[in-house]
């Protein structure tokens, strides 16, 4: 059994809000060191993994590693109104199973949640040789791609030794954006060979916008025609990392 205390209501709700994006049903491993989450969406298409270690809490007691399934859209629904100021508790029923969720703040609020059967689905690393590494600012990663939503559905991001560049085109409009290395939002650059790749604006789109306000920094991963990593780097000792699969172009 467990019982975690976040104090910052509103970093949990971003936290949610970025796993949401990808899995409905989550199915989390909580043990003594931490909770975590990896998991393909639907499609299969796109990945997430997540991790916050015990010291993320204020206060942490799992006595028994748990498997802890359930709807992650139904607790934003109870986090909605959360802020940063009010605390959040999770713990089990053990009578009738269900999730208790206990927000702390001017007053007290408390409510329960059906728990769901827990995936067995043990989900690996996808194991990629990426030829480019980019540390980027995560607002320049927003701008970039809401840039390229407004012409297309899909997004080619390629990089050569000097610049990351995201290119889009649609049948009437085409953009180009191009960041250079050591500027204000293309912080790193690491290219071992050039490579480019499409992705779709579908899926990119929603997890930087969820993801970036978990964090200020993202790690690009990427080589030609294979999917792309996305770390997007947390203060706290947490991991959010997505993989999401190219869309592979005939010519």
């Amino acid at each position: 059994m467990f019982e975690l205390k976040v104090s910052d209501a509103k970093m949990l709700k971003n936290m949610a809000t970025a796993i949401s994006i990808l899995v409905d049903e989550a199915t989390f491993h909580i043990t003594s060191e931490g909770m975590k989450l990896r998991a393909m969406d639907p499609s299969r298409v796109a990945m997430i993994d997540f991790e916050w270690p015990r010291t993320v809490f204020e206060e942490y007691n799992c006595t028994e590693p748990t498997r802890l399934c359930f709807n992650i859209s139904e607790l934003l629904k109870l986090l909605k109104k959360v802020s940063k100021e009010e605390s959040v508790e999770l713990s089990l029923d053990e009578k009738t199973g269900k999730l208790k969720v206990k927000i702390s703040g001017r007053f007290t609020r408390i409510f329960t949640m059906p728990t769901l059967e827990a995936s067995e689905e043990e989900v690996p690393t996808p194991k990629i040789a990426f030829k480019v590494k980019a540390k980027i600012t995560t607002e320049g990663l927003r701008r970039a791609i809401e840039d390229a939503e407004t012409v297309s559905d899909h997004v080619r991001i390629e990089a050569d030794s000097e610049k990351l560049v995201f290119s889009a085109s649609g049948e009437l409009m085409g953009a180009t954006i191009e960041m250079k290395r050591g500027t204000e939002d293309l912080l790193e650059l690491d290219v071992a060979e050039p490579s480019k790749a499409t992705f779709s604006l579908n899926y990119l789109t929603e997890i930087v916008k969820a993801a970036s306000t978990t964090s200020d920094i993202a790690v690009l991963e990427f080589a030609t025609d294979m999917p792309i990593r996305l770390d997007f780097q947390q203060t706290n000792e947490g991991k959010l990392v997505y993989y999401l699969a190219p869309r592979i172009e005939t010519e």
